[in-house]
């Protein structure tokens, strides 16, 4: 099927985005949610992404173990949305933020390998931005990045979000 990354800045329309399309693939739709409520203002933004949410969506919470998550629901014929691979990363810095990160990115990304679903994440953009000044801020967006491009390069389709317009990065080849 096919792989879609959604990438912007916060508050660029990434998730309302991803989740149209999804409706638009029709049938079965899992999602795939890395939040964890650390405080009340991330409460409130669950919440928000709960009701905007289908009812009758699959729906798995999921903060750590996303790529045995993923290679599971990849066999199954539906779309499957991760919402979202930086909040995914945040929650990986929080236990143990002296981990392989390029062991942890290459099996999300080989669990995406061979996938029957379509799947789409969501990420944001933290390279555009000021240089932080924490050591544990600066390994963040190190590995967001990081893992932005490798799930870029594995994707079918990449779409940067402005201002809640999606611009094309990736398309995929148009089929003659």
């Amino acid at each position: 099927m096919s792989v879609t990354l959604i990438i912007g800045g916060a508050r660029s329309g990434k998730s309302k985005y991803a989740e149209e399309l999804a409706i638009k693939n029709s049938g079965t739709v899992c999602y795939i949610a890395t939040a964890t409520p650390l405080d009340a203002e991330m409460e409130a933004r669950i919440h928000h992404h709960k009701i905007r949410r289908p009812s009758d969506w699959l729906l798995h919470e999921c903060p750590l173990d996303l790529a045995d998550l993923l290679k599971m629901e990849a066999k199954k014929e539906q779309t499957v949305l991760v919402d979202c691979l930086t909040l995914w990363i945040n929650n990986q810095l929080h236990e143990n933020s002296q981990q392989d990160f390029s062991l942890l990115f290459f099996n999300l990304i080989a669990s995406i390998k061979n996938s029957v679903a379509n799947i789409i994440f969501v990420a944001n953009e933290v390279g555009l931005g000021i240089i932080p000044l924490g050591e544990i801020t600066r390994q963040f967006v190190d590995e967001a990045g990081r893992l932005n491009q490798q799930v870029a390069q594995a994707a079918d389709e990449v779409i940067f979000m402005v201002a809640g317009l999606p611009v094309p990065v990736k398309q995929k080849p148009q089929v003659r």
